[in-house]
């Protein structure tokens, strides 16, 4: 599963600094899958490739987001979630509508930070 970050989040950007995926953005800011990865281009499982500094919509414009298709829970990383560990009001929590074991998870880190 991936996490996510609730409309509770106030804001603090202590979050976004200690993803290894760079999958949380500020509100607002738009998203890419370059950001913080290997990926040039990205090869989405639906078969399309598309360049990975190509920018998409935020998820929120409210406050900070993860971009569930690039977190993998800090698995293969750390031992828990380090965007949760460091939020002081324990908004980062586990997405209900993205869940993938812990294999799935580790593929995913593998396919973002490919070798160069």
């Amino acid at each position: 599963m991936a996490i996510m970050i609730t409309d509770e989040c106030i804001n603090c950007g202590a979050c976004e600094p200690e993803c290894p995926n760079n999958a949380i953005y500020e509100g607002g800011a738009q998203w890419r899958w370059a950001d913080g990865t290997s990926l040039k281009d990205a090869a989405l499982p639906n078969g399309t490739v598309e360049p990975g500094t190509l920018p998409h919509t935020p998820v929120s414009d409210e406050y900070y987001y993860i971009v569930s298709d690039k977190c993998t829970e800090c698995v293969g990383f750390h031992e828990e979630p380090q965007c949760a560990a460091v939020c002081p009001v324990d908004c980062c929590v586990d997405d209900p509508d993205h869940r993938e074991t812990r294999e799935r998870l580790l593929e995913k880190k593998e396919w973002l930070h490919l070798a160069a």
